[in-house]
């Protein structure tokens, strides 16, 4: 590790616990080189060159916390990925939603973890392109992480050429500011009509402090947790999800194989997992 002594056993297994309670993240011998160049970046950043010290500086100091927090948390995403859930969020999903609603009354969608805001804005883009009832109901869409730099990036909206990769050129033009040093920002209107908000998967009550919602994404997250920490958010995400509401997943994970309180629904374009409606 540059400018300080390896991590030891005992230190490397310390900081991986603290990193677990706070993110639900796994983290130990397998990722010493990513843990030991993140921690690293902190001791120059600092001034500190032990780990004692800094650990010492971690318990007292809530924005060395986030910091921390923020270099472990891992923002791989883009435009329209996984896309064939947004097409089943538009022809089956929000269908089955407003048999029991009005025209003008909220549906509320959640990104969580949101990272940078590609999925957010995304669904924001996919529902004003392809659902024909987009104006007839108060759709609201918040996006949602632990990392507090990827949510700053998200209120910002310039994204380069990779996160714009899939969108078609007419969208780009469409949704898009014309590129200024190879990356574009997203359109006002849609900036505003997206609320991004700082959540943890793992911890009740900041996921609660945002309220009840009709269809939450929450993408290729899962599969860097335990068990245990699994459940944990399999129990949040239950928890805020309305009675009828449905759950999007990423393609490789599955919630029949962590919680049992989630019913599987397979439709035409995706397999999604539902709040099972009230009586």
């Amino acid at each position: 590790m540059t400018g300080a002594a390896p991590l030891s056993t005992g230190e490397l297994q310390r900081l991986s616990t603290f990193l677990y309670r706070e993110t639900g993240m796994l983290f130990g011998e397998a990722k010493r080189y990513y843990i030991e160049r993140r921690l690293a970046d902190r001791y120059t950043a600092t001034g500190i060159t032990d780990f004692a010290t800094y650990l010492g500086h971690l318990r007292t100091e809530a924005a060395e916390r986030e910091t921390l927090v923020n270099a472990f948390t891992i923002n791989e995403t883009y435009f329209y990925r996984e896309e064939h859930q947004l097409a089943c969020l538009c022809r089956s999903l929000l269908p089955a939603l407003i048999t029991t609603r009005r025209p003008g009354d909220k549906i509320r969608i959640w990104s969580v973890p949101c990272s940078t805001g590609e999925e957010a804005y995304s669904i924001a883009i996919w529902l004003l392109e392809n659902w024909r009832l987009v104006d007839a109901y108060n759709i609201e869409i918040i996006g949602s992480d632990i990392d507090t730099r990827a949510l700053e990036a998200a209120r910002e909206g310039l994204y380069g050429e990779r996160a714009l990769s899939r969108l078609p050129p007419k969208l780009r033009d469409a949704y898009f500011e014309p590129a200024k040093r190879h990356r574009r920002r997203i359109i006002r209107d849609l900036r505003e009509s997206v609320t991004f908000t700082p959540a943890n998967l793992i911890d009740a009550a900041s996921m609660a402090a945002h309220g009840i919602f009709d269809v939450i994404f929450c993408r290729n997250v899962l599969i860097y947790f335990n068990d245990e920490s699994r459940l944990v958010a399999a129990g949040t995400l239950y928890d805020r999800l309305a009675p009828g509401g449905f759950l999007c997943l990423g393609h490789t994970e599955s919630m029949s194989r962590i919680s049992p309180r989630f019913e599987t629904r397979r439709f035409e374009d995706a397999t999604v997992f539902q709040r099972p409606a009230a009586p």
